[in-house]
């Protein structure tokens, strides 16, 4: 989090495949306004409707705005506000940060939206000790990633790939992933990967945990495989910088308790074989992101 424009109004903007939602956040971190619109693509469309949300949430206080912060899929420089390959969109290379600033007259900073969610994640979750000490969120979306918050900074590393556990090829069914490795964790662990993996409802994971809890055979398996990667993704999160909360987001997060059940038996079938996992209690770090909440707008003002 920026201490920069600690005192002053902040919009935050979450730019989405379909839609791009903002709010304007006060000093204190409170939600004074709000606003959705349908997204378009394009470059000259994203960034048209990037300023029209941001004003729209801001509403009379725009001029009392401080800094604006975006989260946006894509290749993300969060030093110079670059980005490129937002594939849903038709945005091959986008210079967002200083455009919407040259826009608007306003300092804005661009964050990976699992960075941004992270932050917010970590804002809404991190209880009376805030956003102290380290936290994650796992998010399970079209890919799999991780934002790191540590002391309320994310973290990106050297060169900006922090987090990025998804494509760690370690899962043994060795299947392609579009970054040209095999058997990546997120070939496994994602969104779209159990939508590839169960193709007989959508959303696949709520029906597959019900058809696994009936004891369908095809459904155990995918089930079983699936658990395994996830528990792969929680252990090397775990293990390499031990974050007090592990926050499940993106849209399979939105399966909700009977999803965190399955995940806690994994995490229990693992620890009954390994003093040292038990030792860690990962079922008690592990939360589900709120999905009530504008959780990456309001991570991208806070980053701000």
């Amino acid at each position: 989090m920026s201490t920069n424009n600690a005192n002053g109004l902040r919009i935050g903007v979450d730019v989405g495949g379909t839609k791009i939602e903002a709010v304007l956040v006060s000093p204190d971190g409170r939600v004074l306004g709000q606003a959705r619109i349908a997204a378009r693509r394009g470059n000259q469309a994203v960034l048209e409707d990037i300023e029209s949300v941001a004003r729209q949430a801001a509403g009379e206080r725009f001029a009392e705005v401080a800094a604006i912060g975006i989260g946006t899929p894509g290749q993300v420089n969060a030093d110079t506000g670059h980005v490129g390959d937002i594939v849903n969109l038709d945005v091959v290379s986008m210079d967002m940060g200083p455009e919407i600033a040259q826009r608007t007259g306003v300092d804005t900073h661009v964050e990976n939206d699992v960075n941004a969610a992270a932050v917010g994640a970590a804002a809404l979750l991190g209880g009376a000790e805030g956003l102290t000490g380290t936290i994650a969120l796992l998010n399970f979306g079209t890919g799999l990633a991780a934002g790191i918050v540590q002391d309320g900074v994310l973290l990106h590393g050297y060169s900006g790939a922090a987090g990025e556990i998804g494509h760690v090829p370690v899962e043994p069914h060795r299947f392609k992933c579009p970054c040209g490795q095999y058997g990546c964790l997120e070939t496994v662990a994602s969104g779209a990967s159990v939508a590839r993996l169960w193709p007989h409802a959508d959303p696949p994971m709520p029906d597959l945990i019900r058809r696994a809890i009936r004891r369908e055979a095809e459904a155990v398996d995918t089930l079983d495989m699936v658990m395994r990667a996830i528990g792969d993704a929680i252990q090397i999160l775990a293990q390499s910088v031990d974050p007090r909360l592990i926050i499940l987001g993106g849209g399979m997060a939105k399966t909700g308790e009977p999803l965190l059940e399955v995940i806690n038996a994994e995490l229990h079938r693992r620890e009954a074989q390994c003093h040292f996992l038990e030792s860690l209690n990962l079922p008690a770090r592990l939360r589900l992101a709120p999905v009530e909440q504008p959780v990456g707008a309001i991570g991208a003002a806070l980053a701000a």
